[in-house]
């Protein structure tokens, strides 16, 4: 994989480009694809947001939100965009199966793929340019950088602003976070200085839920959460029945998570959700103790060292008695 700063000189000539990343997009994800879409249609290119699933509600506010292009509702479409494509910019993940069923038509395109992300372990065989830097808060951030060191942040206008600053908060906890360093201040400062409002923005993102979505936190919390202070670890179990109770979408379980988090004493939470297919797990911690080496050790996961995922095959019964014996094991490294 050759330096991001090697594909500069490509900005100058035409091309047509599909913007890419992870299924489920969360904020940094919605947000860095849209800020870089903004950006490259600014320069004159054809552009195109391809996301592999749907996304959250609480993103469609997003500026150019309309235009992407859900692969999973649009398979034949999106797979000629992709056909059709000199490049494909993947933002916000590490590894292509991360992009679901989206991940074979990448791989049989003939498109130049370029990495912008932040995880850990990247498949850099796979891509023809990019960038992996696990130092930084979020994608967005990152596309802020490649903005700027390509010489054109002249170009960054407020519907770039707002979604990059959608990337940061959302990706450092409303700036809570250590990933929150002084440079993410200052990107947030520039922004400021643009014009951006960002508090409406905070508004969007967490004001928009359900009255449904909060009967089920409730629930949650009464009846599927247990606490082990002996260990300084939380988890939630959701089953099926649950999200079929409440009726929830894409993004109704977004950050249940953190609020684990805020038990006092708590250093490890976790969340597992019951999905068709699988599985999901949701891992958070503070201070040392690194979520991305267990998820990967046990649970077919990675990411951060303070925020990762991962999956299971068994029932949500099974895989939850099973985190709870092996946290055991751990007893040493959550209570030192």
């Amino acid at each position: 994989m050759q330096p991001i700063e090697q594909f500069f000189p490509e900005l100058s000539k035409p091309f047509k480009g599909i913007i890419t990343c992870h299924q489920k997009p969360d904020g940094d994800a919605m947000g860095s694809s849209l800020a870089l879409y903004h950006f490259l249609k600014s320069m004159g290119h054809d552009v195109k947001v391809i996301a592999p699933t749907n996304w959250a509600p609480f993103l469609d506010w997003m500026p150019g939100v309309n235009e992407v292009v859900d692969f999973e509702a649009n398979r034949a479409i999106s797979t000629q965009y992709i056909n059709e494509a000199d490049f494909i910019f993947c933002l916000d993940f590490n590894i292509l199966h991360r992009t679901k069923n989206l991940e074979p038509v990448i791989l049989n395109s003939k498109a130049v793929r370029i990495l912008m992300d932040h995880h850990q372990q990247p498949d850099t065989p796979s891509f023809g340019f990019g960038i992996s830097d696990v130092k930084k808060s979020s994608t967005c951030e990152m596309v802020y950088d490649f903005i700027v060191l390509s010489g054109h942040s002249n170009l960054i206008n407020l519907d770039i602003a707002a979604c990059i600053y959608t990337g940061l908060m959302t990706d450092t906890g409303s700036f809570r976070f250590p990933s929150t360093t002084a440079s993410v201040h200052k990107i947030v400062a520039h922004l400021k200085e643009l014009g951006l409002q960002h508090s409406i923005i905070h508004e969007n993102i967490f004001d928009q839920g359900s009255e449904a979505r909060l009967k089920f936190m409730g629930n949650a919390f009464l009846y599927r959460m247990q606490v082990f202070p002996e260990l300084n670890t939380a988890i939630m179990a959701i089953p099926k029945a649950d999200i079929y109770k409440f009726e929830l979408k894409t993004g109704d379980t977004e950050g249940l998570v953190n609020y684990l988090l805020s038990i006092n004493g708590i250093r490890f939470a976790a969340i597992v959700i019951d999905r068709e297919e699988e599985r999901k797990w949701s891992f958070r911690s503070k201070g040392l103790f690194d979520v991305n080496i267990f998820a990967r050790n046990h649970f077919e996961g990675g990411g951060h060292a303070n925020a990762a995922g991962g999956r299971s095959s068994k029932s949500v019964d099974e895989t939850a008695a099973d985190f709870v014996e092996i946290i055991k094991t751990y007893k040493n490294q959550l209570t030192q």
